[in-house]
């Protein structure tokens, strides 16, 4: 993904009956990312509608900002029938290559 600017990294969620419950994330802080964050359903669904940049991947171990960059993380539909998902046709919350936990 050279080139794509992001707000935000994806390296774990967790799911319940199929849905998004809560990701494990880092978020963009200027020029620098946070610690890790929880991120509930609610919470990650509210960024991705301001227009925040969500992708999935892991942290470069020992490089502090640097991540391994998966697929763009997408929100598909509106309100209680949003899917958030790396795939645009996916019928249900999907984040191809994030571990569960």
């Amino acid at each position: 993904m050279a080139g794509l600017s992001y707000d935000g990294v994806i390296e774990a969620a967790r799911y319940r009956g199929g849905q998004l419950q809560w990701v494990r994330a880092y978020e963009r802080r200027g020029a620098t990312f946070s610690d890790v964050v929880l991120l509930d359903r609610g919470q990650l669904i509210t960024q991705l509608q301001r227009g925040r940049r969500f992708v999935t991947g892991r942290r470069t171990e020992n490089m502090a900002g640097s991540f391994r960059i998966g697929k763009r993380v997408q929100l598909i539909g509106q309100g209680g029938q949003a899917v958030v998902s790396t795939d645009a046709t996916a019928p249900s919350d999907s984040l191809d290559d994030v571990p569960i936990v």
